[in-house]
């Protein structure tokens, strides 16, 4: 009986048929929010989270790399080969082992967003937080490994003594020397932080729909 009351308390109350057919739409709301940014948590696996362009000299279109969760795609080969004269490692030896769980981890937060639809508690809000930090938990890891780059250069590099130890710009413009950076968020890191925004909407959302029912089930213990 003790376990039954705790796992109660932690899926909260469920919704009385009077009270759905009074306001449907109000306990419609979490669910649909919460779907919504589960859906586009996945589609964003599929798409850029980071992109960056560098203009240089002898490249007067400037290079593109893009970076997807598990993958560096564009003109990685040619940034590399302009790196490795200043004495910057390769690109694709950053993030390894994040870029090896990418999936499954974006996958797994979807998951738990989906399983708060069901959990009419504050514990709802336990199982989304990990996709409401996940656009910042990638720029960090992003800049982590960005400065841990620019600051490690190899000394014995053709061009070492002509750049200084740096940390790229992981947003917006920045001086490599004689070139220029230009880094931007992309279409992924978009859809994760729409889908952060909605989930802190739905959680507003099923707060304002359940906590009543809590208080009253609270109430009559």
């Amino acid at each position: 009986m003790m376990a039954t009351d705790k796992f109660q308390k932690i899926v909260g109350p469920r919704t009385p048929p009077e009270a759905l057919a009074a306001r449907r739409l109000r306990f419609l709301w979490p669910t649909l929010l919460f779907a919504a940014a589960a859906i586009l948590l996945i589609i964003s696996i599929f798409l850029p989270y980071w992109s960056l362009v560098l203009h240089a000299p002898q490249y007067p279109g400037g290079l593109v790399v893009n970076a997807y969760v598990n993958h560096l795609e564009g003109d990685v080969r040619e940034i590399d080969g302009l790196n490795h004269y200043i004495g910057m490692r390769p690109l694709n030896e950053a993030a390894q082992l994040e870029r090896t769980v990418s999936i499954f981890a974006i996958g797994a937060l979807a998951l738990l967003v989906v399983a708060a639809i069901f959990i009419h508690s504050p514990w709802a809000a336990l199982l989304a937080l990990p996709a409401v930090l996940l656009p910042g938990v990638f720029l960090a890891d992003l800049y982590f490994w960005l400065n841990n780059f620019g600051q490690n250069l190899d000394p014995t590099a053709a061009l070492s003594n002509s750049v200084e130890p740096f940390t790229p710009t992981i947003l917006g413009e920045g001086l490599i020397g004689q070139f220029k950076t230009v880094a931007y968020a992309d279409f992924g890191l978009i859809l994760a932080t729409i889908a952060s925004l909605l989930i802190l909407v739905g959680l507003y959302m099923q707060r304002r729909a359940y906590k009543p029912l809590l208080d009253t089930a609270e109430g009559e213990v």
